[in-house]
């Protein structure tokens, strides 16, 4: 992609598809729709070939473009009933990693014509602790990171269950305590890759050990169940936060912290305020340009920032159907 391009994947709660621009993101045009079964969970993007993106749905399985989002080709051949999480492979076009549920752990090698589990997740010895608040789910994987210095070293955030740590690829894994273990995201960026955050249904948590101690970074933050949590791909200090009142998504708040989360700033008039019911539930930076950064909300609205989340301004992209659930930034 030139300099100029700009190609954003966008799951919603009964479709995908995706916005682009070839000037910058001074217009933008979207793509067809493809209808799901199931809501979008996570997205990812090939950091390899921008054309191929991977989306985890739900009950819905796995699905795969190769072509920007133009179209998406199920891949039935994913051995499970449930897709809460994906990754792509750092450098490998065809690698790609699916949290599943009972928590567990998938991975292709061919762009997912085939699977295997990786066995050493659901040896973990507290993986017999992991489960669910309601009783007629199990423990998923709600989200998987990779370091973007070391292919091996990934993480994964189980919802309920904490967050486990794989050195060797995924073969191998160790339960990482210190923090609440109902998980909503993790992020780990190129700037220091031993900072790691983690949005939990009690508070955001920071670890500037790779995870082997952990500190609650919410002071200041007026609500405590967090959903998304990403800071910007060149400064490890620059972090946006969304939170709200509860699982329902009360009373939702949007902050930026530029200290990496010791103090918050509310970021006014998107999807924060005691009237605001317009959550914004997915963000994600720019891999191009770390000055960029998108978000999407709960009613289906697409925003942008120019100036690393200070201000924000609504893309001219009207989507057919309600909520965005996932986002991914080729």
């Amino acid at each position: 992609m030139s300099q100029e391009q700009r190609l954003i994947y966008i799951g919603m709660h009964d479709g995908v598809c995706a916005v682009s621009s070839d000037d910058g993101g001074k217009t933008w045009r979207q793509g067809p729709v493809t209808a799901l079964p199931h809501a979008a969970a996570r997205l990812t993007a090939s950091p390899v070939n921008p054309e191929r993106a991977w989306l985890a749905a739900y009950e819905a399985g796995v699905y795969r473009t190769d072509d920007g989002g133009q179209s998406w080709t199920h891949l039935g051949s994913y051995p499970t009933d449930y897709a809460h999480s994906v990754l792509a492979h750092p450098s490998d076009m065809d690698g790609v990693y699916v949290g599943s549920e009972p928590a567990a752990l998938f991975r292709s090698d061919d762009g997912g014509a085939r699977w295997n589990e990786c066995a050493g997740f659901r040896a973990v010895p507290e993986s017999s602790e992991w489960g669910f608040h309601a009783p007629t789910r199990d423990s998923h994987v709600r989200d998987l990171v990779v370091s973007p210095g070391d292919s091996n070293l990934l993480y994964a955030g189980i919802e309920v269950g904490g967050v486990v740590r794989s050195r060797d690829g995924g073969n191998s894994w160790q339960q990482l305590p210190g923090l609440d273990d109902d998980i909503h995201c993790l992020y780990l960026g190129a700037d220091r890759p031993q900072r790691v955050y983690a949005a939990t249904a009690s508070a955001p948590y920071r670890s500037s050990n790779g995870g082997d101690q952990w500190e609650k970074i919410n002071y200041g933050l007026a609500r405590r169940y967090t959903l998304h949590v990403a800071a910007a791909p060149d400064d490890a200090d620059l972090v946006l936060v969304t939170v709200s009142e509860n699982a329902r998504r009360k009373s939702p708040q949007f902050y930026r912290s530029t200290d990496g989360g010791q103090s918050w700033r509310l970021v006014e008039g998107l999807g924060s305020g005691e009237e605001a019911e317009d959550m914004v539930v997915a963000f994600e930076w720019d891999p191009q340009s770390p000055e960029l950064v998108y978000a999407g909300t709960d009613g289906g609205k697409l925003y942008a920032s120019s100036d690393r989340g200070e201000t924000w301004e609504r893309l001219p992209v009207t989507l057919p159907s309600v909520a965005v659930g996932a986002l991914a930034v080729a």
